[in-house]
C-alpha cells in the first residue's frame, strides 16, 4: 500500500504545495513544455474551491500530469471546446442570469501554448438559461451553443481572432416528455456537428429527441433536416453523442436509461435509423444510475461510457462491419460521479473527472483488447472537475 501512496503524494506535493490543497499555485516546469505533451483543460462548477478553468501538462508516454493552476477565472466553465487552430478557447458559462437576461454566457480566451494560461477575449449571452455544452466547426467559423434549462440551440459566429459575435441562429423548443421531473420541457444537452459538417445533431433530454438540422458554416445558419429528428425511447433522456470515425454511425448515451443507441446516419439528408440499444450497466444492478459522457476510440474498434451512481466505466467493443456494439467490460471509475471521460490524442490513456470526489483517474487501455485497467498513483486531484479537454500539440 505504501508503495502505491508514494508516487500519488509526490505528485500531490508537486501539483497542490502547502498544507492545505491549492489548485492555482502550481507552475510548469521547463522540461515539461515539451511540444509533444499535449495540454489538458478542465472545465469545473465554481462552488467549493474552483475558481474557474484549470490546466494540466500531460504526458502521453507515462500516462503522468503536471498541473499548471488556474489559467482562466471565469463562472461555472462547465462545458469547453477547441478551435481547430489551438489558438482559442471557448467555455459556456452554466447560469441562469447573465446581464439582466434569461440566459447563461459563452467567453472566449486566447490560449498560450506554453504554459496553458488563457487570456480573456469576450463574453456574450447564449441565448437561454444554463448552457451545458459547446462545439466549434471544422472551419473555426462558428460556436454552436446548446442551452439545457432554456432548451434552446445557438450559433455564434467567431472572428479571425477569436472574438464571439452576436447571434446568427437561435432556435428554441417547445414539448415536454413522459418523465414529469425531469422532462417537464425541452432540454438541449448537446449539439454536435457531423464529420462532413453538413448537418447539426441535437440531443434533447427533455423531449426525447435527436434534433437533425442542416448547417450553412458560412451563413451561421441551421435549418430543419429530412426527416427534422430521430426519436428515443420515451423517458430515455439522449444526453450526449459520438460519430464512429467513418462517420456513418453515431453512439448516443441515454442519461436516464443508462443505455447506448446506435444510429445509421445519412449523410445526404442528416436521417438517422437506430441500429441496437444497450445497457450500460452490469445485469442484476438495482441502484440509481444516470449515463454521463461517452466516447469512441480514434482506433474506431472500442467505445467508452462513464455510469454515476454505479461510478464504473463501460467498455464496449464496436463491430467493424455493422457498428454495433458489445459490452466487455465494467470498471471502477476511480472516484465519485464521473462526469466527464476523455481519451489523450494519442488514444493510450482514458481520464474520468469525477465531480463529487474532485480527482481525476488515468487508465491504461489495451491496443489489443480496448479494456482499461487503472494507472496506480497517476491521479490526480482537480476542483469539481466536469469536463475535460485535450489540446494536441502539432
Amino acid at each position: 500500500m505504501r508503495a502505491r501512496f508514494m508516487p500519488f503524494l509526490a505528485l500531490f506535493l508537486l501539483a497542490f504545495p502547502g498544507a492545505q490543497p491549492s489548485w492555482s499555485q502550481a507552475h510548469p516546469s521547463a522540461e515539461n513544455q515539451s511540444a509533444k505533451q499535449p495540454l489538458l483543460f478542465v472545465g469545473t462548477y465554481t462552488h467549493k474551491d474552483a475558481q474557474g478553468i484549470y490546466a494540466w501538462r500531460f504526458d502521453s508516454g507515462t500516462g503522468r500530469a503536471e498541473a499548471l493552476g488556474l489559467v482562466a477565472r471565469t463562472e461555472n466553465p462547465s462545458f469547453l471546446a477547441l478551435h481547430p487552430s489551438g489558438r482559442y478557447l471557448f467555455a459556456v458559462n452554466e447560469l441562469g442570469s447573465f446581464r439582466d437576461q434569461r440566459s447563461g454566457a459563452v467567453s472566449a480566451f486566447g490560449v498560450d501554448a506554453a504554459t496553458g494560461h488563457l487570456t480573456p477575449i469576450n463574453q456574450v449571452a447564449s441565448g437561454g438559461a444554463d448552457p451545458c455544452f459547446i462545439t466549434v466547426d471544422a472551419g473555426g467559423k462558428n460556436a454552436l451553443v446548446a442551452n439545457y434549462t432554456g432548451g434552446s440551440v445557438e450559433v455564434l459566429p467567431i472572428a479571425a481572432d477569436g472574438r464571439l459575435g452576436e447571434a446568427s441562429a437561435l432556435l428554441a423548443f417547445h414539448g415536454v416528455g413522459v418523465n414529469p421531473a425531469r422532462q417537464e420541457a425541452p432540454h438541449t444537452h448537446s449539439v454536435n456537428l457531423s464529420p462532413d459538417g453538413r448537418h447539426a445533431l441535437v440531443a434533447d433530454l427533455g423531449m426525447d429527441l435527436i434534433r437533425s438540422f442542416r448547417f450553412d458554416a458560412q451563413r451561421g445558419s441551421l435549418a430543419p433536416g429530412e426527416p427534422p429528428f430521430a426519436r428515443s425511447a420515451p423517458g430515455a433522456g439522449p444526453r450526449h453523442l459520438a460519430f464512429h470515425p467513418n462517420a456513418r454511425r453515431i453512439y448516443v448515451l441515454i442519461e436516464l436509461q443508462s443505455s447506448v443507441t446506435t444510429y445509421e446516419y445519412t449523410s445526404k439528408t442528416g436521417a438517422l435509423l437506430e441500429i441496437q440499444t444497450v445497457s450500460t450497466l452490469p445485469a442484476g444492478f438495482k441502484g440509481s444510475n444516470t449515463g454521463a459522457e461517452i466516447c469512441v476510440h480514434p482506433s474506431s474498434r472500442f467505445a467508452y461510457a462513464s455510469n454515476r451512481g454505479h461510478d464504473s466505466i463501460s467498455v464496449f467493443s464496436i463491430d467493424a462491419r455493422t457498428g454495433s456494439l458489445s459490452l466487455i467490460q465494467h470498471i471502477p471509475s476511480g472516484g465519485r460521479t464521473p462526469r466527464s471521460i476523455a481519451l489523450d490524442p494519442g488514444g493510450k490513456w482514458l481520464l474520468a473527472a469525477h465531480q463529487d470526489t474532485e480527482n481525476i483517474a488515468v487508465f491504461r487501455i489495451d491496443p489489443a483488447s480496448g479494456r482499461l485497467a487503472i494507472a496506480e498513483g497517476q491521479g490526480f486531484k482537480a476542483p469539481t472537475p466536469v469536463c475535460l479537454v485535450f489540446r494536441p500539440e502539432p
